[in-house]
């Protein structure tokens, strides 16, 4: 990270806080091979060298070790394809999680084989005094056991063993019934929301109201910031407010009066207002910090939103709320500042506007709509000065000389610069605001002649009009258009959910005219834009997997099985997700594309465990029918259940944490968290139940003999 000038921020640690529990399996699996060949190397007499036994283990499970681990790694390289606002987002998660992934690959069958086969042994201390040996004995050496009178192997095997010879005494039931699981599990990922990118809380909330009308006065845009103001900082979670309308000076702010913008900075969430939970009498405070992850007992973001929303319904303002960061991505990527935007695009303004009013009276009326404001594109409001060139000449004033009688009149001059410190201010000169608050007012600004010749009024050179317009011209793909602004609670409604709502309602009382068209945009569109991407980074994944799978195994049939965990994994993510509330989004496909790799891994140990057996028994001679095959496997999957329970629990573990996380970046982080706990689960229990009876049917065809021709019939 350091070499590719990535610092360390929120994605690029959380990239190592997903991979911390995984870094170790390669580990684990050798150690625990190691031990089981120890163990009956110590039974069997010590026939043969110490390190050749520890260098068979190793070569036993280190090729596949390696390439489960390095498919963790590959597996995430499609998450580089993603552009715009998620590949800028999830590009550092990336490179820090295949970082660690591809060492802890090298590791695995480099350094951590190195100091095992140096500092391992199995023969007691003999030092003195003996106490200490025995201590030392503990600590660096401890006790080899046989897999079935290790305590935890022992429990394992009572738990495992009934339901393992259950599923091969049925195999086909035991695949009939996987598949029916997976089958139950579609129309839950049907009722899951979609969103483009999960919350990611700021500590700050941006509200951006807007004149429904065009023509605010700068009074009145100060008024209207001072009301909002004065009722914000009445929020007990307020810390302060800072209002702004208008543009700033610079070109790349074209926001006009009738646009306000007022940041509202939150104090610490430990300082809001407490919503009793059923926990709250009883709990200690411990408690309540591990159940205050699942069960908020202060009151939420959305929920203050709303409380705010409906405090702040001014007569004529048209409310929407986004988060400073966020919402400026929004602008710069879509132009649109709320969750869901409708662009309406033409050749005719008023069409335009006339359309986006309809659609404003439609969508307002969708359940879960916070506010609608379309843009009022044809009602900006001017004052024209036309001047009367024959009055001009007879004055002997050019259209220049008028422009600057005008400006400097009405407009006023800066005239000399005040100097405060570091600070400067310009020095206007114009007329007072009597002379010019009014269209007759400012017909009879006096100007002045050039040359002292005396002073006319304005009318006598110029026409005061008002006249109507717009206010701001959008151009988009050769068209003119028109923005329709969307808010709504997003916390109880998907974007992907409210869009299909609102479509459909406009479809069914919104006309469009000939040669006018309307794009769904904002946060829609980002999530358009990701689903299609997935449809080339999810096959792809899958293909990249099952590609390493094959070159480890030499096996498209092993690495059919291996590929079996994905929609085993499947079942428990998409139920984890429905249970939890979680929409689909850009950050729960990344934690299902780290979960392929995670059960690639998994399925790669299960299916190395069952190998193994097979091949013992094979090379015993205790391979002759379909009984022995069965003790075989039994061998393989219960008696080794032990290294791929510690895997499956260290992934696990590394996750749980996650979970539990609250603050800045948390939910995000939940949503990349939560597939992978939810699929490592179910992913880990189908595999002890259907991998068994899958290799069963595979290796029994071994028995099968061919039938030969019937010698009569020849």
């Amino acid at each position: 990270m350091y070499f590719m000038g990535l610092n360390a921020n929120l994605m690029s640690l959380a990239g190592i806080a997903i991979s911390i529990g995984v870094l170790v399996d390669g580990a684990i699996v050798e150690v625990e091979n190691a031990y089981n060949k120890i163990h009956h190397w110590d039974v069997g007499g010590r026939k043969e060298s110490f390190y050749k036994i520890r260098l068979e283990a190793l070569m036993e499970v280190g090729p596949g070790v390696f390439f489960s681990l390095l498919v963790i790694a590959v597996a995430f390289m499609p998450v580089f394809t993603l552009i715009d606002q998620e590949g800028r987002l999830f590009r550092p998660l990336a490179y820090s999680k295949n970082l660690a992934m591809a060492i802890a690959a090298v590791l695995a069958i480099t350094l951590d084989p190195a100091m095992r086969m140096m500092f391992a042994r199995i023969d007691p201390f003999l030092f003195k005094p003996r106490w200490l040996a025995k201590v030392a004995d503990t600590l660096f050496i401890g006790q080899y056991h046989s897999e079935e009178k290790h305590p935890i192997s022992a429990f394992l095997h009572r738990i495992y063993e009934p339901p393992c010879r259950f599923v091969l005494r049925h195999p086909w039931a035991t695949i009939a019934a996987s598949v029916l699981l997976f089958a139950t599990t579609i129309p839950i990922y049907m009722k899951l929301g979609s969103e483009f990118m999960p919350p990611l809380r700021e500590g700050t909330i941006l509200y951006m109201p807007s004149a429904v009308q065009p023509g605010m006065s700068v009074a009145e845009a100060q008024k209207a910031l001072q009301i909002q103001d004065k009722i914000l900082m009445t929020f007990p979670e307020v810390e302060r407010v800072f209002g702004k309308a208008g543009r700033a000076d610079t070109s790349t702010d074209p926001a006009p009066f009738t646009m306000m913008e007022t940041t509202i900075i939150l104090k610490p969430e430990q300082q809001w207002r407490e919503t009793p939970r059923w926990y709250s009498s009883w709990a200690p405070e411990w408690l309540k910090g591990m159940l205050r992850a699942f069960w908020r007992d202060k009151i939420s973001e959305d929920d203050l939103k709303n409380e705010m929303d409906a405090a702040l319904r001014l007569p004529g303002i048209s409310n929407a709320w986004t988060m400073p960061i966020r919402g400026r991505l929004d602008m710069l990527s879509t132009g649109i500042r709320t969750p869901v935007g409708i662009k309406v695009s033409g050749a005719d303004l008023a069409v335009i506007e006339r359309t986006a009013k309809e659609i404003e009276a439609v969508v307002q009326k969708v359940p879960g709509t916070r506010s609608v404001y379309a843009e009022r594109v044809a009602g900006g409001y001017f004052l024209d000065f036309v001047l009367k060139r024959d009055q001009l000449a007879r004055y002997g004033l050019s259209v220049d000389d008028a422009n600057t009688m005008v400006l400097t009149a009405v407009g006023g001059d800066n005239q000399s610069t005040a100097i405060m410190g570091r600070e400067r201010y310009g020095i206007n000169v114009r007329y007072a605001r009597d002379y010019r608050e009014d269209v007759q007012s400012l017909r009879r600004v006096l100007l002045p002649l050039p040359g002292g010749q005396g002073q006319i009024p304005l009318e006598e050179i110029a026409a005061v009009e008002m006249v109507q317009g717009p206010a701001m011209i959008r151009d988009e793909n050769g068209l003119l258009a028109g923005y329709v602004y969307v808010d709504f609670d997003t916390s109880k409604t998907d974007v992907g959910s409210y869009v299909e709502q609102a479509k459909k309602a406009v479809a069914a009382n919104v006309q469009l005219a000939t040669g006018y068209n309307l794009v769904w945009s904002g946060q829609y569109e980002n999530m358009l834009r990701v689903t299609e991407r997935l449809k080339l980074i999810v096959p792809l994944t899958l293909a990249l997997i099952f590609a390493l799978l094959y070159m480890n195994t030499k096996s498209a049939m092993k690495a059919s099985i291996v590929m079996l965990a994905v929609p085993f994994s499947a079942i428990g993510a998409v139920w984890l997700l429905w249970f939890l509330g979680y929409n689909i989004s850009i950050a729960v496909w990344v934690g299902m594309i780290a979960l392929m790799g995670l059960d690639a891994e998994t399925g790669v140990f299960m299916l190395l465990f069952l190998d193994l057996s097979h091949d013992e028994a094979k090379k015993r001679g205790q391979l002759n029918n379909e009984k022995e095959l069965i003790e075989a496997i039994i061998h393989g999957a219960v008696k080794r259940v032990r290294p791929k329970a510690m895997t499956v629990c260290a992934a696990m573990i590394g996750l749980l944490p996650i979970m539990w996380a609250t603050g800045a970046g948390a939910d995000l982080m939940k949503r990349i968290a939560a597939p992978m706990v939810g699929g490592l689960a179910t992913s880990f229990l189908l595999e002890l139940l259907v991998y068994p009876a899958v290799y069963f049917l595979w290796k029994r065809r071994e028995f099968i003999k061919p039938a030969l021709p019937d010698p009569a019939q020849a």
